[in-house]
């Protein structure tokens, strides 16, 4: 994955910030929207492509395409690079194959270590019965 090429990929917008803010926020233009579209970007491998689809299949449009929006900052410059670092982050994450497990073995010292407990426990409950004549 080259983030440079994947960063020149993105599509940002700006648009006015929902909520509280005075007169600023009727004038200025400072949420950022970043879109990202997974099927036609030149940056990923068709392999990367499939991983990124799958892992992410909740968050893409109908389109195959990735929407991300920030308006946590009153700077659009302090917005859009929030919303490229958690952009990269999200990407990043997508792209992780997760480890195989292998399967361990139970050691024969545990499996010898429960069968002797299993035989104090009956020895226990042996004695506590009446004798038979």
């Amino acid at each position: 994955m080259n983030k440079d090429l994947i960063i020149q990929e993105l599509d940002f917008k700006a648009v006015r910030s929902s909520g509280a803010g005075g007169q600023n926020v009727n004038k200025v233009a400072s949420k950022v929207v970043l879109s990202f579209n997974l099927e036609q970007s030149d940056a990923l491998t068709d392999e990367e492509k499939a991983l990124a689809e799958d892992k992410l299949a909740s968050r893409l449009t109908n389109d195959k395409v990735l929407i991300l929006q920030c308006d946590e900052d009153r700077s659009q410059l302090r917005n859009k690079e929030l919303v490229i670092k958690r952009f990269l982050q999200v990407i990043q994450n997508a792209l992780t194959v997760p480890k195989k497990r292998t399967p361990t073995k139970v050691p024969k010292a545990v499996v010898k270590k429960r069968l002797e407990n299993k035989r104090r426990q009956s020895d226990i409950k042996q004695s506590r019965r009446k004798p038979d004549f």
